[in-house]
């Protein structure tokens, strides 16, 4: 699933839509990923908030805030809060942890979700691995396209529910489009990641994982 989703590389456009009970906001995202260590994200749209960008260097990240010329570290306490004001965190848009290597998988089961059989996955972390999460329940079709993630607080709670949908050719694969997280303990909020585009296993320039590049306007 995350050869699938990712690659090794991967560079794309995205479509980020904020939902709460008050507002509703969608942002324009351009990310490039170097699995498993360097990720980039930047803010395209709209104008107020473009130039945004976030950089991940192994367990390192920083934000870059075009308006006030800054460029913030994000420190590990910080991982799990919010991103630009979504249901996704900073862990989650710069993938610090991997589903590979920081949590160990097994077979919790077979089901049928969405008249497709499906395996159960349940992923516990390794006991020095830095991640924020307790456990992570993963549905996954048989051809490895995920259809639902459950995620878990170190106490056991469940606190928040992603699903996949809208599978479609991109980048010369089949992925699921839309990805919709809804946090459990706010009613009515949901973040909607829609794929646009993507290309996978292609050079990615080094330059574009620095922190002169994250500053570029």
């Amino acid at each position: 699933m995350e050869a699938l989703i990712w690659a090794d590389t991967m560079r794309g456009e995205f479509e980020m839509r904020i939902t709460t009970p008050r507002w509703e906001r969608t942002l324009g995202l351009r990310i490039w990923m170097d699995r498993p260590k360097r990720s980039f994200v930047r803010v395209l749209s709209p104008a107020k908030e473009a130039g945004i960008g976030s950089l991940r260097i192994g367990n390192e990240m920083w934000n870059y805030l075009p308006a006030v010329e800054r460029t913030i570290k994000i420190p590990p306490s910080m991982m799990l809060q919010p991103w630009m004001g979504s249901d996704f965190t900073n862990d989650d848009l710069v993938k610090q942890s991997s589903a590979i290597d920081d949590y160990v998988q097994q077979v919790a089961g077979e089901e049928s979700l969405e008249g497709r059989p499906v395996w159960l996955i349940e992923a516990l972390p390794k006991p020095d691995a830095p991640v924020v999460w307790g456990r992570i329940v993963y549905w996954i079709r048989k051809d490895s396209i995920p259809v639902k993630q459950e995620y878990y607080s170190d106490r056991g709670e469940l606190t928040r529910v992603m699903a996949f949908s809208e599978v479609r050719p991109v980048g010369g694969r089949s992925i699921p489009t839309r990805w919709e997280m809804k946090p459990l303990g706010k009613p009515g909020n949901v973040t909607v990641i829609t794929v646009k585009d993507a290309e996978f296993n292609t050079a990615v320039d080094d330059e574009i994982f620095t922190q002169r590049y994250l500053q570029r306007r």
